[in-house]
């Protein structure tokens, strides 16, 4: 099969109503790939668990691979470039997701894999407060190299994020909540266009998406999937980089809010999260480096002498094997031992003590 066959039956898998990445995942283990999802008939899609009458025949009903031609062609002529859930160069942060997109699909030079990714949000009614904020973080950023930003594009606080990327030389990404073929909003092209230079745009959603406020929402799990660590600048008591923050907690991300004044409306929401312990403070860059351990030493770290006949116990143990033969995320271990996330955390601390295990950015470990 030809790529521009394959990416047909990528492309038309993700656009089935019902078939998320839990869904799709199933079909394609039962059925050997994608295209025999659309091979198969009703009797065969129903005997797969968790499928069902009403997606069989909605895989069966779909004029999806009619749909998804069309998209290749608009793919092919506008070069822009496309990704599936089970290719290897997928957003490894984005595929520890349990929502990760079925496709995603962008335009200029992007580096989703970046060392550091922080994403950067908040209202769309930004105040000098949030905009000065959101400068001098990024002119900090930039001095210490390394790091990509990704927001919304949306007004307010996500616009002005990515400005101060352009102006400080820092790669930015920014998230549609529709397809390639518009810039929502208009006024925004200029700085979408420049953003392509270093960093771009990106969007699970095909061409001839309508705006949506749904959409939005939806997207908003692109933003928390693909950074190590969510800020929120600004926020009323409800709005949608609340929702961001929430979506960046359930995968076990990192966020910050900006602290403010009890009497500004824009700060209620980041004050909020604070008191809730849903986020940490921020007020530099120290403080995000300092909870993500990105902090940059001149002298050498101190090590931990490793205990020579150390004695493990069975947890322990199983924590050491999983990491034998490479770093991992602390989601990824909770997966492979069966663990609940505060009882590795604990298993994990007590391993640093002996000296067996190192913590890296991200909430990632590996053996000493």
């Amino acid at each position: 099969m030809s790529e521009t066959e394959n990416l047909k039956y990528q492309i038309a898998l993700s656009l089935i109503p019902g078939i998320a990445l839990g869904n799709a995942r199933r079909l394609v283990h039962a059925l050997g790939g994608i295209k025999p999802i659309f091979d198969a008939n009703e009797k065969a899609l129903k005997r797969i668990p968790y499928i069902g009458e009403i997606k069989a025949r909605a895989i069966i009903e779909s004029d999806a691979l009619e749909r998804a031609s069309e998209e290749v062609e608009f793919i092919l002529k506008n070069d822009i470039h496309y990704v599936s859930f089970w290719d290897d160069h997928y957003p490894m942060r984005l595929k520890r997701c349990v929502d990760a997109p079925l496709m995603l699909f962008w335009k200029g030079n992007i580096q989703f894999n970046a060392e550091k990714t922080v994403a950067i949000v908040g209202t769309r009614n930004a105040t000098n407060y949030g905009r000065d904020f959101c400068d001098g973080l990024v002119q900090d950023l930039a001095q210490r190299g390394g790091y990509t930003v990704i927001s919304g594009l949306a007004y307010g606080i996500d616009v002005a994020a990515h400005k101060a990327c352009l102006k400080n030389g820092v790669p930015t990404i920014g998230v549609f909540a529709h397809g390639l073929d518009q810039i929502y909003p208009r006024q925004h092209r200029q700085v979408a266009e420049r953003m392509l230079e270093s960093g771009g745009v990106v969007t699970d959603f095909i061409s001839e998406t309508k705006i949506d406020r749904q959409n939005f929402l939806r997207r908003n799990r692109i933003i928390a999937g693909l950074a190590d660590a969510t800020i929120i600048v600004e926020s009323a008591e409800k709005g949608g980089s609340l929702v961001t923050a929430d979506i960046a907690d359930s995968y076990n991300r990192d966020v910050f809010a900006l602290p403010g004044r009890h009497i500004d409306l824009f700060s209620r929401g980041c004050n909020q999260l604070i008191k809730s312990n849903k986020a940490a403070m921020i007020e530099t860059l120290d403080d995000l480096e300092y909870a993500m351990s990105w902090q940059q030493t001149v002298d050498k770290p101190t090590k931990i002498q490793k205990q020579l006949f150390v004695e493990l116990n069975d947890e322990e143990q199983r924590i050491v094997d999983s990491l034998n033969e490479a770093p991992l995320y602390i989601d990824q271990l909770c997966s492979i031992v069966q663990m609940p996330m505060g009882k590795v955390s604990s298993v994990l601390l007590a391993l640093e003590f002996k000296g067996l295990v190192a913590s890296l950015p991200g909430k990632m470990y590996k053996l000493t």
